[in-house]
């Protein structure tokens, strides 16, 4: 997991997690992956609706690392910034080792992590600091 120097990047770390859950917030999932497998220096994962045979039909999301796709229950879900993350995470770990050693936990608290972020700087907005 290669991270982008601070220097080369124009966002501050909290300013890069408001904006991916932005981005996926506003219909915007494929813009905020694109931001992600940068920032992160990782593959673009691919993204479907749709189940894959191996799961569940009710999930909300799931990652196949084998053809490195993240797919979502429906179009609605593409939306949800905490899925996409969790998905996400789940692709970066399997980016580094090629094992789907990403536990959920991690997976959660990666997701929670921008989220929280985006909560940051939204109050800091409202505050006008």
């Amino acid at each position: 997991m290669r991270r982008k120097s601070a220097g080369s990047d124009d966002f501050s770390e909290l300013e890069f997690k408001s904006t991916v859950v932005s981005s996926v917030a506003e219909g915007k999932a494929e813009q905020a992956l694109e931001l992600l497998a940068e920032h992160y220096s990782v593959d673009l994962p691919r993204m479907k609706v749709g189940s894959p045979r191996s799961h569940g039909k009710n999930v909300l999301g799931c990652y196949t690392a084998k053809n490195k796709t993240i797919y979502v229950l429906n179009s609605d879900i593409m939306k949800q910034p905490f899925v996409i993350l969790h998905e996400f995470y789940h692709h970066l770990r399997t980016s580094v080792d090629k094992k789907h050693r990403g536990t959920e936990k991690y997976a959660n608290e990666f997701a929670n992590g921008f989220i929280e972020a985006y909560k940051t700087v939204n109050a800091r907005r409202a505050s006008g600091s």
